[in-house]
């Protein structure tokens, strides 16, 4: 019996096969769960994505900032399963002035949408998803970046994912009476399409090279999407409002 035997989950977040969702979805259907993906924008990229995994899921669109998205995504997941018991929110975006060093310079609209789409995001997916959560609960997993520091040209991305680090909190006190744990995974650098967007990624990969006491492979999101499929099954009983550090242990180290 698999990890996830059963187990429905919702994943968002899937651009392309290189995406860390996409890894969580391929190893959460071989552990045996029913996958339903989301996507936006290049949607037919995403279905053809969609048909590289083992099982091809549904792919439902949604827009995290289309409150009408939102409103109608339960009806639309109840279409594919009949409830869920996991969430996974892998979203995240920044207009290009909150990046790449003009911190002091980018516009408070542009900071808004980084902070909509990539913080506030996950109380908007874990509300539009509670109807689909029986009575046993279930989990909501989010990718994150450690935000504890400053990064060289994360800029307001960071600001966007210590703003996320918070949600996560408030929401695993908010629902934890409905057995519903909330936490997050902080993943080491991974050269995904959406990685590859930051100016001046490399400086990521390279502060990595030789201070992650485990050693860090960035073209490789399986160590992420493992720790991910196992805070969405049932060997995390009663954590929540944790963020767990999957980076080869990068984060603990000073120099």
């Amino acid at each position: 019996m698999g990890l996830l035997e059963g187990k429905r989950l919702l994943i968002t977040g899937v651009i392309t096969d290189s995406s860390i969702a996409f890894t969580v979805a391929r190893l959460a259907q071989q552990e045996g769960a029913t996958v339903v993906l989301t996507g936006f924008g290049r949607m037919s990229l995403v279905r053809r994505v969609a048909q590289k995994l083992p099982r091809p899921p549904q792919v439902i669109e949604l827009d995290v900032a289309n409150q009408e998205h939102l409103d109608t995504l339960a009806d639309r997941v109840r279409e594919q399963v009949d409830g869920l018991d996991g969430v996974v929110h892998a979203i995240g975006f920044a207009p290009q002035s909150c990046l790449g060093g003009g911190f002091l310079d980018a516009p408070w609209q542009d900071v808004a949408t980084a902070v909509q789409v990539s913080a506030y995001s996950l109380k908007s997916l874990a509300v539009a998803s509670l109807p689909l959560f029986g009575e046993d609960g279930g989990a909501i997993v989010g990718l994150d970046f450690d935000a504890t520091v400053a990064w060289p040209a994360y800029d307001w991305m960071g600001v966007a994912k210590a703003g996320l680090e918070s949600v996560s909190r408030y929401l695993a006190r908010e629902l934890g009476a409905r057995r519903i744990r909330v936490n997050l995974v902080a993943a080491g650098p991974i050269r995904t399409m959406a990685a590859k967007s930051i100016p001046g990624f490399g400086a990521f990969e390279d502060a990595w090279s030789g201070r992650a006491p485990l050693g860090w492979n960035n073209e490789d999101a399986t160590p992420v999407a493992r720790s991910t499929l196992a805070l969405l099954s049932d060997w995390f009983p009663a954590t929540t409002g944790e963020i767990v550090h999957v980076d080869g242990g990068f984060h603990a180290m000073g120099v």
